[in-house]
């Protein structure tokens, strides 16, 4: 069986829901597809922080020094590698050690702070203009910190982002513990991104889920690609395993699954999975008033109504999504070391899931150099939900002949 579609998008994740909403606004009809459960992919376990703040890359001067130290320290570090001799994870790698520079920061702060701040705007709209219940709270992403190194190093970047008009403030112990109470005695600082949100994911992408339902996009759930078919510089059929789709216009937004995903398409996507992991909980006793970012221990907080849940760990060129029960109690014991929390913890749930990574830390997006017809999003790392609304809107934009909302030339695959 053969389905004709105007816009076919592959991944049902935050950035594939995101560009389906968008293009929906726009008047387009919308095709969506999953090789699993849509909306219930990697977004929906992460920490569900909104980072406009985040106009760093992961590939910056220092990060491979300091995964090597904590790789030394395997009992708290937040970074782990798979040892595989795989040629394109071993590609990866260099291209990752030669981006870890200075120029790469420079030369991408712009386009990371132009996305994650049309994606912040996106969300507050959205969520205003929907009703989305999804216990949204605009009240910052503040960093704890236990170390005067740390502190400082806190405070740097802090002073580099404040250059780009994003708003932070820089607490000393006496006015940490007032702003957040939960902080045990010896944190001795903070800096609080204040133009930052968060949300609970999973509610969320349900939300968005059943409103581009109800918007007209027809939805195929458990439909895995299984290759394409190209022609004239065109995807002709995208073929999965429960029918054939011929569409005018294609998107891939298959998170960290793209490289798989388009073998066909003779394209060289550099991406690489990064496993992170959560944990959530019954609300403490005493709840965390702010989403948080442990900092020496690189651990995310993110209180929700109800629930709390910890995020951490970066595990590059795994593909197993089974939570591993040590580092588990590895994120439990940091939180520990920065939080006042109840003696034992009622877990809900534990999770594990990909964040698809480019060597560079940017996202791709943009048009296929191969196919006038199809326009590849992916690649956000860690910042699918928090640039899923800003990818959306601007692809949408592209598909529909438009001027996007700043120059997307800089995410393009050509640049590598």
């Amino acid at each position: 069986m053969t389905t004709k579609s105007d816009v076919l998008i592959i991944g049902g994740g935050p950035v594939g829901l995101s560009c389906a909403y968008y293009l929906l606004k726009s008047g387009r009809n919308v095709t969506l597809l999953d090789a699993k459960e849509i909306g219930k992919g990697s977004g929906s376990g992460n920490a569900g922080h909104i980072v406009p703040s985040h106009i760093i890359p992961l590939a910056a001067p220092g990060v491979v020094t300091s995964a090597l130290k904590w790789m030394l320290d395997p009992s708290h570090s937040p970074f782990g590698m798979k040892v595989s001799l795989n040629p394109n994870y071993i590609s990866w790698l260099l291209k990752f050690v030669l981006a870890c520079s200075e120029a790469n920061v420079q030369r991408n702060i712009k386009p990371l702070n132009d996305l994650g701040q049309l994606s912040a705007g996106n969300f507050a709209q959205m969520i205003a203009e929907e009703k989305f219940d999804c216990s949204y709270q605009e009240k910052g992403l503040l960093f704890l910190y236990k170390t005067e190194k740390a502190f400082h190093d806190g405070q740097h970047e802090g002073e580099l982002i404040q250059k780009h008009r994003i708003p932070v403030n820089v607490y000393d112990k006496s006015k940490i513990h007032e702003v957040e109470p939960a902080a045990l005695d010896d944190v001795i600082g903070g800096v609080h991104f204040t133009g930052d949100a968060h949300l609970n994911p999973a509610v969320f992408l349900k939300l968005l889920s059943d409103r581009v339902r109800a918007m007209g996009a027809e939805m195929f759930e458990n439909a895995p690609v299984t290759g394409f078919e190209s022609a004239g510089g065109k995807v002709r059929v995208v073929r999965t395993s429960v029918r054939e789709f011929e569409a005018e216009q294609v998107i891939l937004a298959a998170g960290a699954w793209t490289p798989s995903v388009a073998r066909d398409l003779k394209l060289n996507i550099p991406i690489q999975p990064a496993r992170g992991y959560s944990m959530t909980m019954s609300a403490t006793k005493t709840m965390p008033s702010h989403a948080l970012i442990l900092g020496e221990r690189r651990v995310a907080v993110s209180p929700m109504d109800g629930v709390l849940r910890f995020t951490g760990r970066l595990e590059v060129g795994n593909y197993s999504m089974t939570p591993n029960p040590v580092w588990i109690q590895r994120i439990e014991n940091s939180a520990r070391e920065y939080l006042r929390l109840d003696e034992k913890l009622d877990v809900k749930e534990t999770w594990a899931g990909l964040r698809p990574t480019t060597p560079d830390g940017m996202p791709i997006i943009g048009r296929s150099p191969k196919h006038s017809n199809l326009i590849l999003a992916t690649g956000h790392a860690m910042l699918g939900l928090s640039l899923g609304l800003g990818t959306g809107q601007v692809v949408a934009e592209l598909l529909n002949g438009q001027e996007p909302a700043f120059s997307l030339s800089p995410l393009r695959l050509e640049r590598f």
